[in-house]
């Protein structure tokens, strides 16, 4: 039966600005007032579809630089979307204070409500008090700091030229994965310090490079380093590539120093999401689940709109099977949801089993106190090795593959039972863990002596080296940054043989 016209929020699929207020001051009763969810203040903006596609051209943020590679993927997916290959996402929201969240102008009603329980509360609130983000991102100065980087390379390209901001662009896009800093900082970032700071730096760095390489490669046996001391000195090994030639890189000019610091600040900025991805997308979807349920429950949206919900909210948790053709890993939004649903399971009505897995929480009657102590202090890895539980194993048939070089045939390692569970759940979990899907690359020292090689170290995890064009195209862009040779060795993280190399000079012309 429908609720009365007078309780409910919207009728057909037509909305408008009211329609539009009256949702969000619905969805924030039941968010603040029922779910004590801690959120940023909102920002909703209604955006067209060609404004979405731009948005996803440009990483998603509302300000950003220009670049050409950002007009080639705008084109790209402009074209899949007109053809109907591609769909749109219904909504788009940024870690800042206040949240912006993007709504498309052309979502009906509902899809507005769902959307703004999704990003507005449920990514909102995961993004204020998840302890990754409140470590390695600024959401009060993000907003400033684009704005500020915007700024700063169209003035860089109004006095060097576009073709020349663009390289050294192309390049630290080319290096982004590796200019990221993956243990806690001593202090919370502050990008509008950073920001201020801008001219000081510079003029002070410009000061120890030049001290620095003055009298170098000229210097007399007696007078050379050691390894350690040199390594000591300039702060080696470092895993951070960008910050490394930021700091170090002989040739460099201030302005493109100073890009490279931009870059490797928003590479930073999107390092927590990443290592969330899972958790980010299952809270925003347990939390508009919630929501709309509310809604239904208390007459303010009718039973089609109900339905039309169910069918978005299907749709995007649905997971196919590894042997269906459309497999592609493990849907994060299924998996997320999945667990946290199991989490409140286990709150409410937990079985023995359950009793003897999560003795901590189990039958405590009180799931959104755990949901949040989860939400606020683990990331994928931890939170699927810490709550992934036999009866999910279970449900989901999940089973472990091993597939080895030196054996002929793939393996069955370990299945739903006993024996499997544990094993189930620390291979699902490795295979979130950022740390072990990235490459661990460091720069191991610096050849000060001779020719300033510079030489890096890929430490191998189970024998899977580099790919092997896409490792040299890498690799060039880095020693037209270094502006001199570079070399990268692949050693085996086990028992340290050298399984690669890689030696790429500078292309002539490039910076220099």
């Amino acid at each position: 039966m429908n609720a009365p016209a007078s309780t409910l929020l919207y009728s057909g699929s037509d909305w408008n600005f009211d329609t539009l207020q009256r949702i969000y001051e619905a969805c924030e009763n039941i968010a603040i007032g029922e779910l004590d969810l801690n959120v940023y203040p909102n920002r909703i903006e209604v955006i067209t579809s060609e404004q979405m596609l731009d948005a996803y051209a440009s990483t998603g943020m509302p300000i950003f630089y220009k670049h050409w590679s950002f007009g080639k993927q705008f084109l790209a997916n402009d074209l899949l979307y007109r053809k109907g290959l591609r769909g749109l996402a219904y909504e788009l929201v940024i870690n800042s204070d206040p949240c912006i969240s993007y709504v498309m102008e052309e979502n009906s009603a509902t899809m507005q409500t769902l959307v703004i329980a999704h990003a507005a509360f449920g990514h909102n609130h995961f993004f204020k008090n998840n302890y990754v983000f409140r470590q390695w991102t600024d959401a009060e100065g993000i907003l400033d700091y684009l704005e500020f980087a915007r700024h700063y390379i169209a003035r860089c390209e109004e006095r060097h030229g576009q073709a020349e901001v663009e390289r050294v662009l192309d390049s630290a896009h080319a290096l982004m994965q590796q200019g990221i800093h993956r243990y806690p900082r001593a202090a919370p970032l502050n990008l509008n310090a950073e920001r201020r700071r801008e001219e000081e730096r510079r003029a002070h760095e410009e000061s120890t490079y030049n001290t620095l390489w003055r009298t170098l490669p000229n210097k007399k046996p007696a007078q050379r380093e050691s390894r350690d001391m040199r390594q000591k000195s300039l702060g080696l090994p470092q895993e951070n590539v960008l910050y490394f030639l930021e700091k170090s890189a002989p040739r460099l000019r201030g302005w493109q120093r100073e890009i490279l610091r931009i870059v490797r600040l928003i590479a930073q900025y999107f390092y927590p999401q990443r290592q969330t991805k899972v958790m980010n997308e299952g809270c925003a979807v347990w939390v508009h689940y919630r929501i709309l349920k509310r809604l239904h429950e208390t007459g303010q949206i009718t039973e089609g709109a109900f339905l039309e919900f169910l069918h978005s909210h299907s749709n995007v948790l649905y997971q196919p099977t590894y042997d269906s053709g459309h497999y592609s890993g493990h849907n994060p939004y299924a998996l997320g949801f999945g667990i946290m649903e199991d989490i409140e399971r286990i709150c409410r009505d937990p079985s023995d089993e359950d009793r003897r897995w999560f003795a901590d929480f189990a039958g405590c009657g009180d799931p959104l106190d755990v949901l949040k102590d989860a939400w606020a202090n683990y990331r994928d890895e931890s939170f699927i090795a810490q709550f992934l539980s036999p009866h999910l194993i279970r449900k989901w048939r999940l089973f472990k593959l091993d597939d080895r070089e030196k054996d002929d045939e793939v393996q069955v390692a370990a299945i739903h039972d006993e024996q499997g569970y544990q094993e189930i759940r620390r291979t699902l979990a490795r295979h979130h863990d950022v740390a072990s899907i990235d490459p661990d690359i460091q720069i191991v020292d610096v050849d000060f002596d001779s020719d300033r090689k510079l030489m890096l170290e890929h430490n191998v995890r189970d024998r899977v080296l580099l790919q092997r064009e896409e490792a040299r195209q890498v690799l060039q862009h880095l020693a037209d940054l270094w502006g001199y040779q570079v070399i990268l060795t692949e050693v085996d993280a086990t028992d340290r043989k050298t399984l690669n190399s890689y030696a790429i000079d500078p292309r002539p012309g490039i910076f220099y």
